[in-house]
């Protein structure tokens, strides 16, 4: 496989490289998150009280970020810590590392286990690499395009269930505190509990979405999350059959705060037929 980008060709083999490389930035992200794990912490709120942000999610950013510039000086970097209030992103053809240095801060914070680095590479505004390490729980979950994806080495596969009424939805609440945002998400899960089997909230999108991927429930949405919260856990979910799209129903636009992710195309044009669709805004 030959990826182009504005600047280069990207071979079989410099992706190959990226990807051992995604896969040791994870792994040292993982120690870090698992030696502060049970420690005390110092914690700050972001957006509201339940957008928090420690100091081990901007040690973590900023030591990625350095492995990242250090072997691949030309290629661009997201991150969730390093981006400011308010500041839109703007996407390139350039190999770009995406990255959430702890996804599940909430959880993180509470000594709750549902917490994980995630690492998603872009080249041509397309996802070729995607790496989400959940280091409590041991479980590394890996996708490259074209060739599958991975939970600790066995190949994934998503759930064949078609219908919403045998399916469990996973979803977040989000940070946001605004009334009618909240009064849309209750409405959504109000209409959930009524035609689905069940729904579970785990506290991080980017787990969700690789529990998907591994046959852990069927669907997942949210509003108001960002890039770097789902743009490698949507590689690999894709990779492991499942459909991620806007929940409108569109072509998702990593740029655009929201998401849906589904086992089957049935089970997500059900979902998207269901739910209020809410504009947070873009990245």
């Amino acid at each position: 496989m030959v990826i182009t980008s504005s600047n280069s060709q990207l071979t079989e083999q410099e992706l190959e490289d990226m990807f051992n490389t995604a896969l040791q930035v994870a792994k040292e992200a993982g120690n870090v998150i698992r030696d502060a794990f049970y420690k005390e912490k110092k914690v700050d709120t972001k957006m509201s009280a339940a957008d928090l942000v420690t100091e081990t999610d901007q040690a973590i950013e900023k030591m990625v970020e350095s492995m990242i510039v250090k072997k691949y000086p030309t290629h661009r970097f997201i991150g969730e810590e390093s981006t400011k209030d308010h500041e839109k992103h703007k996407l390139t053809d350039d190999p770009t590392w995406i990255i959430d240095p702890i996804d599940g801060t909430t959880n993180f914070v509470n000594h709750i286990p549902e917490v994980c680095f995630s690492l998603g590479i872009m080249v041509n505004k397309k996802t070729v690499i995607g790496v989400v390490y959940a280091p409590i729980k041991e479980e590394l979950f890996t996708a490259r395009l074209g060739k599958g994806s991975f939970l600790n080495g066995r190949k994934l596969q998503a759930s064949k269930i078609t219908d919403l009424k045998k399916a469990v939805i996973l979803f977040e609440g989000g940070a946001s505190r605004d009334a009618k945002i909240l009064e849309d998400k209750m409405a959504n899960t109000h209409s959930l509990y009524t035609h689905a089997r069940g729904m579970r909230s785990y506290g991080s999108g980017a787990l969700s979405i690789c529990n998907v991927a591994a046959g852990r429930g069927q669907g997942f949405f949210e509003y108001g999350l960002h890039i770097w919260d789902f743009t490698a856990g949507g590689l690999i979910a894709t990779e492991a059959g499942a459909v991620v799209l806007d929940p409108s129903g569109g072509e998702l636009n990593p740029l655009h705060r929201r998401v849906l992710c589904a086992c089957t195309q049935e089970v997500a044009h059900s979902l998207s037929q269901l739910l209020v669709h809410i504009d947070m805004g873009w990245d």
